[in-house]
């Protein structure tokens, strides 16, 4: 059974300002520890616990900016707490900057064992693997190809071909895939309704609210980086949409 238990996570960042340091600024501020640096801390996600049951459809609502994003990367351990801890139990399937781990140098076949890795599949697994995601992809002619040279939809097409090869226990999700022809965007919708369907916990942001509405059992809105409604999809969708005046 797959579980996520977060506790207290807060993430900080530094936001730098527009010039860069020069040497000078470097040495300035090595030389008066108590000068003003060159960039501000802030918060993107502050003190958020709560926690996911085997079998929840959790949908997540927010202004841009309000650490929705951190958060799930968070869930998917790419940025570490600076605050607090996340706990998870079952295999996370991130589908969020699609294709983000590609090296354009390397074909489309190397990248496969190159963001399988990231994705923490095995070799072997990968070589099982490899056909029915080169397949799925439709650029069996071009898999040897440095992905460079690739179209956006070829490059879209294989990301997605790779990070959807292993049904997840726990499928996270940053918007809906969305790239491609019209026809590749129908198989890749068919087969993301069955990962949906077959997962264990999926966590799903988008702006679009019906589709939160219906495909998800909670919805938690996000504001300023802390959780300011938990509950049923249309009560805190309401809520949301009331404040942020229906946009």
């Amino acid at each position: 059974m797959s579980s996520i238990v977060v506790e207290d996570l807060s993430i900080d960042f530094r936001r730098y300002s527009d010039r860069s340091p020069s040497l000078k600024d470097y040495i300035s501020s090595f030389l008066k520890p108590g000068q003003v640096s060159s960039f501000s801390e802030y918060r993107a996600v502050n003190g958020v616990s709560l926690s996911i049951a085997s079998g929840e459809r959790v949908g997540i609502v927010g202004h841009n900016g309000a650490g929705k994003s951190t958060f799930l990367k968070a869930l998917c351990n790419i940025y570490q707490p600076s605050h607090g801890s996340v706990r998870i139990q079952g295999r996370v399937a991130p589908l969020l900057e699609i294709g983000a781990g590609f090296h354009p140098e390397f074909t489309g076949r190397e990248n496969i064992y190159l963001n399988g890795a990231i994705l923490k599949y095995g070799k072997e697994e990968l070589k099982q693997l490899e056909p029915e995601i080169i397949e799925f992809s439709e650029i069996e002619e071009f898999i040897d190809t440095p992905v460079k040279y690739y179209s956006t939809g070829m490059y879209l097409r294989l990301a997605f071909s790779l990070a959807t090869a292993v049904q997840p226990q726990i499928l996270i999700l940053d918007e809906m895939f969305a790239g491609g022809d019209a026809a590749f965007v129908k198989k890749a919708t068919e087969r993301m309704s069955k990962l949906v369907n077959r997962s264990d916990i999926m966590i799903l942001v988008s702006h679009d609210v019906n589709l939160l509405r219906r495909m998800c059992t909670r919805v938690i809105w996000m504001d300023h980086g802390k959780v300011k409604d938990d509950g049923l999809p249309d009560a805190v969708i309401d809520s949301y949409l009331a404040e942020s005046g229906g946009k």
